[in-house]
């Protein structure tokens, strides 16, 4: 039965089983469910954040016309947390990265790198299903961060709410 069903999708144009790919298609980077894929730069500019610290933080946005999701912003390394806050979009959503630098209790200096999915309740209901819907294509482009935080309101991003998961 399972392998009737398979065949039956096989059919289907598009479909893939188990990672296979028809002869002569080549792998779609694309999220199923959104059609988002994401850009090729998006990789290197994670792994210039965590093995460089090149910036303090990068915010992805969804660039519905190229159906990817691009890197909008960096933010060097000088810049703050607030500054890093005030670069997300009040009312629209945004994937982003923040790598949070603090101090143990023994006084050791530390890191932390935290994947933040912005959701602001007052965005569009399109934007938050298709960031919804592409959130797992991304972290799997950014594997390696520490901690995810879902946030929907300035309050589940204040610096506390880091430090405390950090610790």
């Amino acid at each position: 039965m399972f392998f009737s069903l398979l065949l039956l999708l096989a059919a289907v144009p598009g479909f893939e089983a188990n990672g296979y790919h028809r002869r002569g298609t080549t792998p779609k980077l694309s999220n199923a469910s959104s059609g988002m894929g994401v850009a090729p730069d998006i990789r290197q500019t994670f792994l210039e954040l965590q093995m460089k610290k090149a910036f303090r933080y990068v915010i992805f946005k969804i660039e519905e016309k190229q159906k990817q999701v691009i890197v909008e912003k960096t933010g060097a390394t000088t810049e703050s947390y607030d500054d890093f806050l005030a670069s997300l979009p009040e009312n629209d959503c945004r994937y982003a990265l923040y790598d949070f630098d603090f101090v143990t209790g023994e006084n050791v200096q530390k890191s932390k790198i935290f994947f933040i999915a912005w959701s602001p309740a007052t965005s569009r209901i399109r934007a938050k299903m298709l960031y919804s819907t592409s959130k797992d294509r991304i972290k799997h482009e950014l594997d390696g961060f520490h901690y995810e935080i879902q946030a929907t309101d300035p309050t589940e991003v204040e610096i506390g709410v880091l430090r405390e998961r950090a610790h």
